[in-house]
Parts: C-alpha cells; structure tokens; sequence
C-alpha cells in the first residue's frame, strides 16, 4: 500500500482495505484466544463495558459473524481489525474465535487499521479526532481533502480536530462519554487551562446538559465583563438601567462610543421612546 501520497492514494488504499475485509478466501480458520494480543498502537482506546456486554451476548447467541483480521508477529498473532469483538469474545468465554490471518508489514498493517477505524461510526470524539490526525499525516492530507474523502464538511473536520486542544483531563472525559462533543466544543472557548478543567469536573458532577452549560457560561462571562468595568461606567448603566427599567450597556471602546439598550417587543420600544422623548406615542 502506498503512504503519504495524498487522496488519490487513500481511495486506493480504502478499496484494498475493503477487499482484504470481504475476502473470505482464510475463511474457517480459527486461532486461541491466548495467541492473540491487541495492537498497542491501535486508535481505539476506550470500550465501553455496557456495549462489550451485549456484543458477548451475541457472540454467546449467534457467535462471531465477522472474523479477526490479525498478522503473525514473533510468537503471536496482532489483531489489525476486530479489537471489539476479540474483547467481548474473552468477555463471553470463548476459547478459539475465527481470523483472517494476513501477511502485511507493519506500515500496511497500521494503514488497514486506520481505515477501518474511519470508517466505523461508534468511535467517541477524541479516536475520531486522532483518527483524522494520522490519517492526515499519513496521507499528507489537508482538511480540505480529509472532508472529500470522508464525505464531511470541512468545518466537521475541523471542530473534530480542535478538540486535541482541549487539556488531557477533559479529552479523558469525553473519551469516556461524560462529556459531549458539543460540550468539548464549548469547553474550548475557556481558554485558561484550569477554568476549562474545573468547569469540565462542574459539568461531569452535575450532568449539566448543553444548554445550561451554555447558559453558565456566558452568565460567568457577563460577570467577568462587569467586575473589569470602570466603577464610573457601571454606575452610569446601572442609573439608566434603573430609570429605563431594561438592560443598558455602556460600550466604551474604540473610536466610535455606543450606549446598548435592550428591548423585548414593539410594545417595550414604544414604552422605551416615550420614556427618553417624553412625549406619548401612540404606536410605531
């Protein structure tokens, strides 16, 4: 398989991958499960117990449909694809689980495993975002070309990946589906290492949804606004707040001074007019 040679060498490659996963030609061969040993290097790093469970009730109920793709490696086999079920195979007390054993070099090896964690759709967000970053460098792909090949948009691809940025603690959190994506992506505008932290063990502890999250964290925002706020400022719009009886920002940067006055409907604006103009209006 060819590496580092862009979009046209990864459809390539993801047609050879699929051939080898269809091929049924090793089809019947069985290993131990003492020979088998997972990759170290394999994206997947999170299984959760709950799905292992029901996967070796089916395995216990119908067997394993889809055999292991493994290669020989010293004096065991290294499982290439199929980490899952060889778990829940061992889970379900299986002795023997049926493979496919093919003879890849270790670059061909991680190049099939790649693609076939791509192309899965139960990966958590952080394999997805390492996923796309070796496939990236691997095939010296742009975000761009990651979206064609993936039949994403670019700014998917993109939010994906800028949860690498988010600090290990709380890339664990959503590894292990205590956080969200849309949490992660929300995470990332604390850009304090220890606010995005303790706000991350805030939301685990409470299970706050995305929403209230939301809502947190612009209410701490607005707060953080009015205590760096000139004490004079504050003063003058809490006195127009007050005489007004609706929300007044005072905006006192660049060039160009604005006073922000919040209203709620076309009957609050009429209200508002007639409270600065003096004057009744019957309507606008």
């Amino acid at each position: 398989m060819s590496m580092g040679r862009g979009l046209d060498s990864f459809f390539k490659d993801a047609q050879q991958v699929q051939t080898i996963l269809e091929n049924k030609e090793e089809a019947g061969k069985t290993l131990k499960v003492s020979q088998i040993k997972a990759n170290p290097d394999q994206a997947r790093k999170v299984f959760k117990e709950e799905d292992l469970k029901a996967l070796a009730q089916s395995i216990e109920d119908h067997g394993i449909l889809q055999p292991l793709l493994v290669r020989k490696v010293k004096d065991h086999y290294q499982i290439i694809a199929g980490e899952r079920r060889f778990r829940a195979a061992k889970l379900a007390g299986l002795k023997e689980v049926p493979v496919l054993i093919k003879d890849l070099f270790e670059e061909d090896a991680a190049t099939v495993s790649l693609i076939e964690n791509i192309q899965r759709e139960d990966l958590n967000p952080i394999e997805e975002a390492l996923a796309f970053q070796e496939m990236m460098k691997t095939y010296q792909l742009t975000q761009e070309d990651l979206a064609k090949a993936l039949s994403k948009s670019r700014s998917s691809i993109a939010n994906i990946l800028r949860l690498l940025k988010l600090e290990e603690e709380v890339q664990d959190y959503l590894r292990e589906g205590k956080l969200s994506f849309s949490h992660g992506r929300l995470l990332l505008k604390i850009k304090d290492p220890k606010a995005q932290v303790k706000k991350a063990r805030e939301i685990v502890a409470q299970g706050t949804s995305i929403l209230e999250a939301e809502k947190s964290l612009e209410k701490t925002k607005n707060k953080k606004k009015s205590a760096r706020k000139d004490p004079y400022l504050q003063d003058i719009e809490d006195r127009l707040s007050l005489s007004l009886g609706t929300k007044v920002e005072v905006m006192n940067r660049g060039k160009v001074k604005k006073i922000q006055i919040e209203y709620y409907s076309d009957e609050d604006l009429t209200r508002l007019l007639e409270e600065i103009t003096g004057e009744n209006i019957d309507g606008i």
